[in-house]
């Protein structure tokens, strides 16, 4: 009994991996609208009614195909944080930021499924918070760091004041990822963080042909301009 369910289940996952690949080849062709359970059971020799047994409907797929996604960016960039020394924070900024264009460049369609536009119709289910957060939580773990070991540099004098609409933002954010750092701060990581994905965006979706030949050591200057704005650098002190 125990023999044949296990064998029952080892089908199962591989037919469902076998769904899942087939669907990110049709986000290659078709993009996350044009993906249909019909299409993907066609090519895998099943009958429509069939594939509905593994996900009852397109976004239940698609629900499956992003926390993957996300999931995959997630553990990159741990992965790529934990390579280096803790102590080396600005290192640590730089491995991490370069693990997100790597990923990104390596699965152009998957990151259009999770950064790109939005799929019509599809609302993305609270399953789906929890992976989102993976890579965003080493960039926020990497400067708290720094910061309980007072290797932060202050902003520079020149940085704008919060904005009072932020206050209840950052007061949220600090609930969540980044616990004890002023508002500023919290401030300049999120504006790191879109500067970072949109870079990524850019040179993914075409922004930059015709403008920049190699996105590479333009990627790397924007990650450490920000690393320099927010405090991270090897000789930095907060005392």
């Amino acid at each position: 009994m125990n023999a044949s369910r296990t064998a029952r289940e080892r089908v199962r996952a591989e037919l469902i991996r076998e769904i899942k690949e087939v669907a990110r080849r049709q986000l290659g062709v078709d993009g996350a609208g044009g993906l249909s359970l019909r299409a993907v059971a066609r090519e895998l020799g099943m009958v429509s009614s069939a594939i509905y047994r593994y996900f009852p409907s397109r976004d239940d797929l698609l629900t499956a195909l992003i926390i993957e996604a996300f999931n995959s960016i997630g553990e990159t960039v741990e992965q790529a944080d934990a390579a280096c020394p803790r102590e080396r924070h600005l290192d640590r900024w730089m491995a991490a930021a370069r693990a997100v264009r790597t990923w990104s460049l390596a699965h152009p369609h998957e990151y259009a499924l999770i950064h790109g536009s939005p799929v019509p119709g599809y609302v993305a289910p609270q399953d789906t918070v929890v992976p989102a957060a993976r890579d965003g939580i080493v960039f926020a773990r990497i400067l708290q760091d720094a910061h309980e070991a007072g290797r932060l540099a202050p902003p520079p004098p020149w940085t704008p004041a919060v904005p009072p609409s932020f206050l209840a933002d950052a007061e949220r954010l600090r609930a969540t990822v980044f616990t004890d750092l002023p508002d500023d701060l919290i401030l300049l990581a999120v504006m790191a963080w879109t500067a970072l994905y949109g870079a990524v965006s850019f040179e993914l979706f075409g922004m930059y042909n015709n403008v920049i030949d190699d996105g590479g050591p333009t990627f790397d200057h924007l990650a450490l301009t920000q690393a320099r704005l927010l405090g991270l650098d090897p000789d930095a002190s907060a005392s």
